[in-house]
């Protein structure tokens, strides 16, 4: 929780400059949130809507979530002959995220939602720093909860791989491999099942009866975790680590002793997750391809390995500059190592993600 955050400010290696595949996302699942927006002001009626970003980072793709939330309000409210009920927004993300950054950008926002689009009523936003694997918010006090980009994220090193059980039982590698251990697939596999399951029954007890979610987050279609849709960008991140403990640049014990706190869940696990807890109804389910590079061909001053590169770096920096204590020479020389793997890779064949995108509803 103290370590994992995006790179801050709006520097060339900083989230903000770095996130083209998240943007995507959130735009890919703009119909889906329309959809359970709509559902929320047509079923329940609220007069006053309670809505959360979950994992909120800093960037322009925080206040366009919001942006596109209290637009899909408006419109919505206008179509049913309704007054726009009061938006009552909180953004959170863990406490080291850069709410200055989305602070400093409100003024902004607010201008431009209040003037340049015409929308009328009461909306109101606020941050909330803390973890969402537990409670945030009073009870039924939510109408809608959104999270992109978040869920992947475990609430820490799955148990049994932390540097001080005594072993490292995912050497030389910083995930799940096509070479981890069965014992190393199930400690993530557990972490991602108690991780999830708390976030439901949170989350159970903040949002209303009918109120909705919408969630998405990068997971696999393939029944197997050490599919390379969930974990090849984290093989050829360690492959560049071990580049650099052979030249003497990192201790190879620290490469032994790093894991990943993420886990790129099936579909499937979700929904057994939701099942099991069950207070709510899965309502729509989509899967979308994504390319690492986020497919994008106009920029040719950079290589697509340069650009995935900075993307991975921009949220996994912080994180390794506290287990790994590199200068930013040696992090610059990583990420250069690990972008012309990538280029490798990707001359030989197309690497995607697999992003999840689901829809939930409380039940009665």
């Amino acid at each position: 929780m103290q370590v994992l955050h995006m790179n801050k400010g709006e520097g060339e290696t900083s989230y903000a400059k770095n996130s083209l595949i998240q943007k995507k996302i959130i735009l890919n699942g703009s119909s889906m949130l329309e959809s359970a927006i709509v559902n929320i002001l047509w079923e329940v009626k609220p007069g006053s809507m309670g809505v959360a970003d979950l994992g909120c980072s800093s960037g322009p793709n925080c206040l366009t979530v919001i942006s596109k939330i209290v637009h899909m309000v408006q419109a919505a409210s206008d179509r049913m002959g309704r007054p726009m009920p009061e938006l009552r927004i909180s953004l959170n993300d863990l406490p080291g995220n850069d709410f200055n950054y989305v602070f400093q950008s409100l003024p902004e926002l607010y201008k431009k939602l209040k003037l340049d689009c015409g929308i009328k009523g009461n909306c109101y936003i606020w941050g909330l720093p803390g973890s969402f694997y537990g409670r945030l918010f009073p009870s039924h006090s939510l109408h809608f909860v959104h999270s992109s980009s978040s869920l992947h994220w475990l609430s820490q090193v799955p148990s049994g791989l932390e540097p001080c059980a005594g072993t490292h039982l995912n050497k030389e590698k910083v995930y799940i491999s096509k070479s981890s251990s069965t014992s190393v697939v199930e400690a993530y596999q557990q972490q991602f099942h108690e991780d999830f399951s708390l976030f439901l029954r949170s989350r159970a007890k903040e949002v209303v009866a009918k109120g909705r979610m919408v969630l998405s987050f990068i997971g696999r279609r393939s029944p197997d975790p050490r599919a390379d849709e969930a974990c090849y960008h984290w093989e050829l991140l360690a492959r560049a680590l071990m580049s650099m403990a052979l030249d003497g640049l990192v201790e190879k014990e620290s490469i032994d002793s790093f894991n990943t706190p993420y886990y790129a869940p099936s579909l499937e696990e979700v929904q057994y997750e939701a099942e099991k807890e069950g207070s709510f109804v899965v309502d729509c389910v989509e899967a979308f391809e994504i390319e690492w590079d986020g497919g994008e061909t106009t920029d040719l001053k950079e290589s697509r390995g340069t650009r995935v590169s900075k993307t991975i770096r921009a949220v996994v920096e912080p994180m390794m500059e506290s287990h790994f204590h590199l200068r930013h020479e040696t992090m610059d020389e990583l990420f250069m190592r690990y972008a012309k793997i990538v280029d490798g890779c990707l001359s030989k064949t197309r690497a995607i993600y697999i992003n999840l995108l689901i829809s939930f509803v409380k039940k009665d």
